[in-house]
């Protein structure tokens, strides 16, 4: 039975980086929102570590929990509708979580699939839309979070087509992007995992006009509103403002980022993540700008709970399942006539794979320390190749052959490491006074001895990988005939 009454209710979003709730007078068609506040958490900053969620984290999202619960119930006194999304969906311990939770406050938390993610995101973030006097026939609409982004396309308010994949500003910021501000080597490897990944969607063409939601859109907008003096009822943001803000995130520091334009400090570590994500998606869209909105799957959560009441969930799931029907059937024709997943994934990491060891004889001859650069930058590249076509692959194989080309990366790393603290010293010794030359001295000996001894491990590893073979356990850990897109 529907409930068309208005009502005050809250809903929360635990997700990857944020929790966030929002208290409304509801109806199944708009809301007045009374209250809107997040805090970022980065919940899934564990779970990319390690696969779980910390103790940590535990702690900090009972005590917010808890201090919701208080707020929420100064407005109504039903309990929040409270939903946990890609973090939460991968962590092995959120079974563990969601109980701590329970004993705790009483409340009762609802993990959803990135299917109903998508299309309560896409409620949220277009019910004003709908609202205006002529608003578009067909429309799409990114939500990019902290650990997934959603994308939803809708014909005359209907959905047509979805995904959820699990891409996210902070996933991406955290296997890629730790430099602060992003140097140039950590921006070229997460583009190169990027595109692949995202020319592994087979989005359609052409794309409808697109709205973004979620923390990155958002804070863009803020940034560009600030920094590039847009007006604040804005809500467009174009692709050239969009590269004029990545210029601004990737040369000054998340601090300077927060001091100079107010935004808070988290949430600047890991918006040139976010920028990068809209970027690589406007490109490959042939998207011109994107529109922003602050609403998103809170509000869709409270919109559904206004019509459904308290089978919400249920209802929800019976038309997640019709529309997934839709979704197979369509994009059927389309990926027949492009080459497969696993196919260009074979292609790819043949490629990445010799283009790295091209440089092995070079880094051995040990004359030009470029050279082990320009192999650590090639297995890095390889390694974001490796990450986008995870979820085509065998797990056992993968692992494997990942811990190969991490272990690669890694003691060329050392050895770059340190051929450049040892070129800053030599630098530091031409212009040092003559009193402080014997200690820079000693120091540069100090380290020219430790890169001695690692060139020679160094080049016992290397020369024990077998090229033929390397290459052979890269391309077999994809599993014959997968199709699916993306990391697990």
């Amino acid at each position: 039975m529907q409930k068309l009454e208005t009502t005050i209710q809250a809903a929360i979003d635990i997700g990857s980086n944020t929790i966030h709730i929002v208290i409304a007078r509801c109806s199944p068609t708009s809301l007045e929102i009374l209250y809107d506040d997040q805090e970022m958490v980065r919940i899934g900053e564990s779970v990319t570590a390690n696969g779980e969620i910390s103790a940590q984290k535990f702690d900090e999202t009972i005590s917010l929990l808890s201090h919701y619960k208080t707020l929420t119930a100064q407005y109504t006194s039903s309990p929040p509708l409270i939903i946990a999304t890609e973090a939460i969906r991968k962590a092995r311990n959120n079974q563990q979580f969601l109980a701590a939770i329970h004993s705790s406050t009483n409340l009762d938390v609802h993990i959803i699939d990135g299917t109903a993610e998508a299309l309560l995101t896409f409620y949220g973030a277009t019910y004003e839309l709908y609202q205006e006097p002529s608003p578009p026939s067909q429309i799409a609409v990114l939500d990019l979070g902290g650990g997934s982004m959603e994308l939803v396309i809708a014909r005359d308010q209907q959905v047509s087509w979805h995904t959820s994949v699990p891409l996210g500003s902070g996933w991406l910021h955290d296997r890629y992007m730790q430099s602060d501000p992003p140097s140039a080597e950590d921006l070229e490897v997460a583009h190169t995992f990027l595109d692949t990944y995202i020319a592994g969607l087979h989005l359609k063409q052409p794309f409808p006009p697109l709205i973004a939601t979620g923390g990155s859109a958002n804070s863009l907008l803020l940034l560009a509103q600030r920094a590039l003096n847009l007006p604040e009822h804005q809500a467009r943001l174009s692709y050239e403002q969009l590269v004029r803000c990545e210029y601004l995130l990737s040369t000054h520091s998340a601090e300077e980022i927060s001091q100079r334009y107010a935004q808070p400090l988290k949430r600047a570590r890991i918006l040139p993540a976010g920028a990068l994500i809209i970027h690589a998606l406007m490109v490959n869209l042939f998207l011109g700008e994107i529109r922003v909105s602050t609403h998103g799957i809170r509000e869709g959560a409270l919109l559904a709970y206004a019509r459904y009441g308290d089978h919400w969930l249920d209802r929800l799931q019976d038309g997640t399942q019709t529309s997934s029907q839709e979704i197979d059937s369509d994009n059927a024709s389309q990926d027949a006539q492009k080459e497969t997943f696993t196919q260009s994934g074979a292609r790819l990491l043949l490629e990445r794979a010799h283009k790295m060891l091209e440089w092995r004889s070079d880094v051995l001859e040990h004359k030009d320390i470029e050279a082990v650069h320009k192999m650590r930058v090639a297995s890095r590249r390889l390694r974001a190749l490796l990450d986008a076509y995870e979820a085509a692959c065998d797990p056992k194989k993968f692992k494997k052959v990942y811990r190969q080309v991490k272990a690669i990366a890694d003691i060329l790393g050392n050895a770059r490491d340190t051929d450049v603290m040892v070129a800053n010293l030599q630098q530091q010794l031409a212009q040092a006074p003559e009193e402080s030359q014997p200690a820079l001295q000693w120091l540069i000996d100090r380290l020219s001895t430790y890169r001695q001894a690692h060139q020679r491990k160094l080049e016992t590893f290397l020369w024990a990988i077998d090229e033929e073979v390397f290459v052979q356990q890269m391309v077999s850990c994809l599993r014959e005939g997968e199709k699916k897109y993306g990391k697990g």
